[in-house]
């Protein structure tokens, strides 16, 4: 979105990414069989700045209950594995060289239930997001309508449409939220 134009495809599109960026993070809170995709959102400062697991380390489901991470690079082996423990997804590093194990516990109640408070997390983060492009938009109606460049009929119109997107986007990320919360219960 430029300065000066108003796009609500745009917006749109920006609430969207939002929304990809949540159903990647509740992809990676896989419940009960151990999955690469459980570290695909975990970064570790390393060489000065953040960088996926995966440009630090292979990643391997040799067993359905245990994630090996093979770091390349023994410096960054303390870096990888602060993060894991960082990312709070409930696995325990085992070092042994630089071969980081993880077992993926069994699911007990208590488990599901910090999974789920978890998710609530992605979600707010979601919400927030949501609301930031929501805002951002509105400001540029507003300096807009400061300019004279919209007339109010039109400022009115698309304020409207960047509320009833984001009062869309917000049902989405509630769906996604209730989706994998009544998968993390239920496994």
């Amino acid at each position: 979105m430029t300065a000066e134009t108003y796009d609500i495809n745009e917006i749109k599109r920006r609430m969207q990414g939002v929304l990809g960026v949540l159903k990647q993070e509740l992809g990676g809170l896989r419940t009960g069989r151990a999955s690469t995709g459980l570290l695909d959102h975990i970064q570790a400062e390393v060489y000065g700045s953040h960088m996926p697991l995966n440009q630090l380390a292979s990643i391997s489901v040799p067993e359905p209950r245990l994630i090996t991470v093979q770091v390349w690079d023994k410096s960054a082996l303390h870096a990888v594995e602060k993060a894991i423990v960082a990312a709070n997804i409930g696995l325990t590093p085992n070092t042994e060289g630089q071969l980081i194990r993880l077992r993926v516990p069994e699911l007990n109640e208590e488990r599901r239930k910090d999974l789920v408070k978890v998710a609530h997390k992605y979600a707010e983060t979601a919400r927030i997001a949501v609301r930031h492009v929501r805002r951002d938009g509105m400001e540029l109606l507003k300096k807009l309508d400061k300019d004279g460049k919209v007339g109010r009929d039109d400022h009115e119109r698309m304020s409207e449409e960047v509320q009833k997107a984001t009062d869309r986007a917000i049902e989405d990320v509630d769906q996604a939220l209730a989706v994998k919360e009544k998968e993390i219960m239920t496994v």
